[in-house]
């Protein structure tokens, strides 16, 4: 019913639409290419997963499932709320065992279940910078963005196995870039406390 200038100008209307729903469907797809493990693998040359350990009564652990890792790189990042020393965390603490305790005192708070899990969501949330995120809080979910973000689950040595990697504190720079800040598996309680302090773990022997 249309007439035909009209009409010519709708169907051209109507093929770039088209064009325009493709381009956007095959720029996600090419985004959803790459897991973030394999992404990982391909950057620093070794994967790593939770998994159940081989340790009698340790439950979950982190190994490495692919390539290899050189001593002295940076193989996960310790998660979790961080809370200054005079900072209310009882509630959080009971029967918590993902509990840090920083050299300084500071606690960093790595459970990834009940109301751990809801206090990090509202700082988290609290701290976001418009379409900005200032954490990432996937870690608390089955759909990891950063999968270095598993250290709470890294088992302690026993009398049978030394440990294979160790405890390193890092204070995250005021000047590091906002855009990256999505990645980083820690906020703070306090939203006056900018201070963001992620333990990491390193190789300490091959």
């Amino acid at each position: 019913m249309l007439p035909d200038p009209v009409k010519s100008k709708y169907q051209d209307l109507l093929a770039i639409e088209h064009q325009s729903v493709e381009l956007f469907e095959n720029r996600h797809q090419q985004q959803n290419i790459f897991k973030p493990e394999e992404v990982l693998y391909k950057t620093l040359g070794f994967s790593i997963a939770r998994a159940t350990s081989s340790l009698v009564s340790a439950g979950k652990g982190v190994f490495v499932t692919k390539g290899l890792v050189p001593k002295g790189a940076v193989v996960s990042m310790y998660p979790g709320t961080i809370y200054q020393k005079y900072e209310p965390i009882f509630f959080q603490s009971i029967g918590n065992p993902f509990i840090f305790r920083c050299l300084d005192g500071v606690l960093i708070d790595g459970n990834d279940k009940g109301i751990s899990k809801v206090v990090y969501r509202s700082c988290s949330g609290r701290d976001r910078l418009g379409p900005l995120k200032m954490s990432d809080s996937t870690w608390l979910t089955s759909e990891i963005h950063n999968p270095l973000a598993v250290g709470q689950y890294v088992n302690n040595c026993s009398n049978d196995r030394a440990a294979n990697v160790c405890y390193q504190e890092l204070d995250v720079p005021a000047v590091f870039p906002v855009e990256l800040k999505q990645y980083l598996p820690n906020i703070t309680y306090s939203h006056d406390k900018q201070r963001l302090l992620t333990p990491m773990c390193r190789p300490c022997r091959t």
